[in-house]
């Protein structure tokens, strides 16, 4: 059997680094997708024998990009963690509409635009994993995270 692929958005830290830490200890091949911490993901992937790559979630071009190169460079993709999160700590009548639309624009578009990708290699090959992230604030809400909490 072939290694597994793994893609997993917001790789590059947290609990993304931890999920590539994991599958890379079981064998598989990680890709680690980040927006900015371009010199932690490319020490993590030097760690993991992994590859990073720059991937904004927000960009559905992008995104579709992404799994596209994955695509062709392992010729295949097993697991899909969506992971790439964003908060902000303010009262909810601060919250601009930017600020709004951002969370919004990581925590859920970034969701849709993600697995939008990897869904028709999925149903091609009859197979594949996808795994989304959510942070306990959604069930119970948080004090200054009312964005956050609202995905």
């Amino acid at each position: 059997m072939s290694q597994r692929v793994v893609f997993i958005t917001g790789g590059s830290r947290g609990i993304g680094a931890a999920c590539a830490r994991r599958f890379a200890a079981g064998g598989d091949r990680v890709v680690l997708g980040y927006r900015q911490a371009h010199t932690q993901a490319q020490a993590l992937a030097e760690e993991l024998g992994g590859w990073a790559v720059r991937c904004d979630v927000t960009d559905p071009v992008q995104v579709q990009k992404t799994v596209d190169n994955v695509l062709d460079k392992f010729c295949q993709l097993d697991i899909l963690i969506c992971n790439a999160g964003v908060a902000q700590q303010k009262l909810f009548g601060d919250l601009t509409d930017a600020d709004w639309r951002h969370i919004f624009a990581v925590n859920v578009d970034g969701v849709f635009h993600t697995i939008r990708a990897a869904l028709p290699h999925f149903i091609h090959r009859k197979a594949g994993r996808i795994i989304t992230m959510a942070s306990m604030w959604g069930q119970v809400g948080a004090s200054c995270e009312a964005a956050y909490s609202a995905p």
